[in-house]
């Protein structure tokens, strides 16, 4: 990395030639408006030929496998990969946090000091000061038991030294500066109390209390909507040219890719396979893991169900309300949630829900399955579900049947998977013997495409594509006519997303299944939805077919999450 000697008879006077390397970070630095740095500078952070391996009890596993790249001041470099390639095991290691049973070789320079050598209480030093990092759920990052200031300034009096009013006031403008509104009594807050991207702005304003040279963001946005999202990268890039940090962003996705990374760094099974500047890699990719990855985006459109189609489920003014105040000796105040939703559902069509978080979609997919109490009128088949109570239900549920959006956290961890697939069948159909439940199990899991041999084992065991077909077959196992699918795609890799889709398609015109999908990927409801429903603060804003309101949206409210799904304006371009 160091410039090239003068050559004999060359002026003393004039610059050393700059590689490809320098100039690349001269124009990072230029576009951000700092300083260039001299020609033949070290990058920020550099590693070199990085393996990490776990120590099982039957042997090493292989996680990283000799991994090199670099980082330079002012610039993001996005490492993009689906879940097991690595990308996190790597930032890990740069923060030296990986348990003891992992052992890591190569090097981790940053500004020329190799953190593998250094002592724990350096590390300590660095993490927080020098390196800091957003992780993808803050609700799991931050202390529920602590208020939001007092977790910035312990970062603040633990790195500054700062303290008492000192240390209040820092985190009051830290607070502004991530954009989190009425900063003074927000600061008193605890995290349950706080939107999940404000949530995010929280953990980003920790990150920043001792203004890094290095931010790892490890999959910041996954859990957001699209104009949450949107938001926060926005932020990123405003913080990162007013502090001239470097980001090291790590994610699945690489729409977001496109818009926000100046390099790129795709892995797959521990393996670096193409590195290089973002437009480059997006327009002439080298590696066919690489295409694949870029060419991961649900694609298709569902046909419209006939006009004249039996409706299978109608409702109409379905209100929701929750109590969120309850004074000891004053009266409710309530929330609706839901407000006067009218929707009509046909045999063999998808409804679309749409809009950000709050918006009411899962309450509003709750309440029509009769999982929530509500007001209105709900038909299923004709029959008028609302005065039903859980006996009178009991011989619908088997008709309607739900898959949630956390396959891991759905499925029972101390069962075996032919277990939780028939758990239905002992309460619905209680006449069938152990043999005819364990094949039912095995078509179910035919179904979707997974082995019925697999069935003793546990859900740990499989991948998170994997635990979302079985969730999918625990429906399909009671031959349910309707199905709802609250974000059955959201924690999914792209690629994973799309065989999931194709599943879910396949199912549906093999067995005439009626879908209420549920999601804030607009990707993915153009591609499984024929009618969509757009959802803000409880009421529809816009409603008709996909086609037509993708194509020419009449809502401004449905513009905004076209534009921050398709085409995010994140500020300045990178490239």
């Amino acid at each position: 990395m160091t410039s090239s000697p003068s050559t004999s008879g060359t002026s003393s006077s004039l610059p050393p030639a700059r590689n490809a390397a320098d100039q690349a970070r001269a124009d990072t630095l230029t576009r951000l408006g700092l300083a260039a740095e001299a020609p033949g500078t070290p990058p920020l952070m550099e590693i070199n030929d990085l393996k990490v391996d776990f120590q099982l009890p039957d042997g090493a596993v292989p996680a990283v496998k000799g991994v090199s790249f670099t980082l330079n001041k002012g610039e993001t470099l996005a490492l993009v990969g689906e879940s097991g390639s690595g990308k996190s095991v790597t930032s890990t290691a740069i923060l030296r946090l990986l348990p003891e049973l992992a052992e890591i070789k190569g090097a981790i320079r940053l500004r020329g000091e190799d953190l593998l050598s250094a002592s724990t209480r350096r590390m300590r030093e660095l993490r927080g000061n020098r390196i800091a990092t957003v992780f993808q759920e803050p609700m799991t990052s931050l202390n529920p038991l602590h208020r939001i200031g007092r977790q910035i300034i312990e970062v603040l009096a633990l790195h500054r030294d700062l303290k008492g009013r000192a240390a209040r006031h820092k985190a009051l403008e830290l607070l502004e500066q991530v954009g989190i509104p009425e900063p003074a009594r927000r600061i008193d807050s605890y995290p349950h109390e706080l939107s999940g991207g404000q949530r995010q702005r929280v953990m980003i304003a920790i990150a920043l209390a001792c203004e890094p040279d290095l931010l790892i963001a490890d999959e910041p946005t996954t859990a957001l909507d699209v104009t949450v999202q949107a938001q926060i990268l926005r932020l990123l890039k405003s913080l990162q040219q007013r502090y001239g940090m470097a980001i090291l962003f790590i994610t699945h996705d690489l729409s977001i890719v496109r818009h926000f990374a100046d390099r790129v760094c795709v892995m797959r099974h521990g393996e670096l396979l193409e590195t290089g500047a973002t437009h480059d890699v997006f327009e002439s990719p080298q590696h066919a893991y690489t295409r694949m990855l870029i060419d991961a985006e649900p694609a298709g459109e569902k046909a419209p169900v006939a006009a004249d189609a039996p409706v299978l489920l109608s409702a109409r003014d379905v209100r929701v309300s929750f109590t969120i105040k309850r004074p000891l000796f004053g009266p409710k105040v309530a929330f609706e949630a839901v407000r006067g939703i009218d929707l009509e559902v046909r045999r063999g069509q998808t409804i679309g829900i749409v809009g950000e978080s709050g918006s009411g979609k899962s309450t509003l997919g709750r309440a029509l399955l009769r999982l929530l109490k509500s007001q209105g009128q709900i038909s299923f088949d004709g029959v008028d579900i609302m005065p039903l109570d859980k006996s009178g239900m009991r011989p619908l549920r088997s008709r309607m049947q739900v898959v949630f959006q956390d396959p891991f956290g759905s499925l029972s961890p101390r069962l075996t998977v032919g277990e939780i697939i028939s758990e239905g069948l002992r309460v619905h159909h209680p006449e069938l013997n152990r043999a005819q439940r364990d094949a039912r199990v095995c078509d179910a899991l035919s179904e979707v495409s997974l082995d019925p041999g697999m069935r003793n084992r546990y859900p740990h065991e499989f991948s998170g594509g994997q635990r979302q077909r079985i969730a999918i077959a625990r429906a399909l196992v009671l031959k349910p006519e309707f199905l709802l699918l609250d974000e059955p795609t959201s924690a999914l890799d792209r690629s994973v997303q799309v065989t999931v889709i194709d599943l879910l398609r396949d199912l549906q015109a093999r067995h005439g299944l009626t879908y209420l999908f549920i999601s804030h990927d607009l990707a993915v409801v153009r591609a499984l939805s024929d009618h969509l429903i757009v959802m803000k603060e409880g009421e529809v804003v816009e409603s008709g077919s996909t086609h037509a309101i993708f194509e020419a949206p009449r809502e401004r409210y449905t513009r905004e999450l076209m534009q921050a799904a398709f085409a995010p304006d994140l500020g300045q371009t990178h490239h």
